[in-house]
């Protein structure tokens, strides 16, 4: 059996949108995938609206935590095949090598950390981009990984990305 391919979502503060995603791939995956996710200035805390949602929408919330992205540079940390940039800032910093030369591509989803408002424009900003994120997974998951060479799997995980 191949082992499952490993994605790193990236993010500036890693507590919301990345964590979302790490979550969201983990169960979408089918055990074919094995997501992580880090920031390049971790605020060191998943923010509690990313817990609730996840956790109304069933999915595990163990094991999640906001930590930097060093931690997947480090020569024992899991061979990337994938990384996703998930906020703007994150894209446009320099990242660090990565072991294994892993396919990039941006993904951009609004910060919903940065609402403000009451509780509600909270709550409907982290399922906004929950469902951005959930759409962009479910598209990657589905696709013909096999049939894709190097360069056609980069077109299609940037057209996922504008989506």
């Amino acid at each position: 059996m191949q082992r499952p391919l490993n994605v790193l979502f990236l993010c500036t503060g890693n507590s919301a949108r990345s964590i979302l995603a790490e979550a969201l791939l983990n169960a979408m995956g089918g055990g074919r995938f094995r997501a992580y996710s880090a920031g390049s200035h971790p605020t060191g805390r998943v923010n509690p609206y990313a817990i609730e949602l996840l956790r109304q929408q069933g999915l595990p919330t163990e094991g999640l935590r906001s930590k930097g992205w060093e931690e997947f540079s480090a020569l024992d940390a899991p061979v990337l095949d994938f990384v996703f940039t998930v906020c703007d800032a994150a894209a446009g910093e320099a990242c660090p090598i990565w072991p294994g030369q892993p396919i990039t591509a941006h993904w951009g989803v609004p910060d919903p950390a940065a609402v403000e408002g009451d509780e509600d424009a909270k709550r409907k900003a982290f399922f906004l981009a929950y469902s951005q994120l959930k759409k962009r997974i479910a598209q990657f998951v589905e696709l013909p990984f096999d049939e894709l060479d190097r360069v056609a799997l980069l077109r299609r995980l940037e057209e996922i990305g504008r989506s």
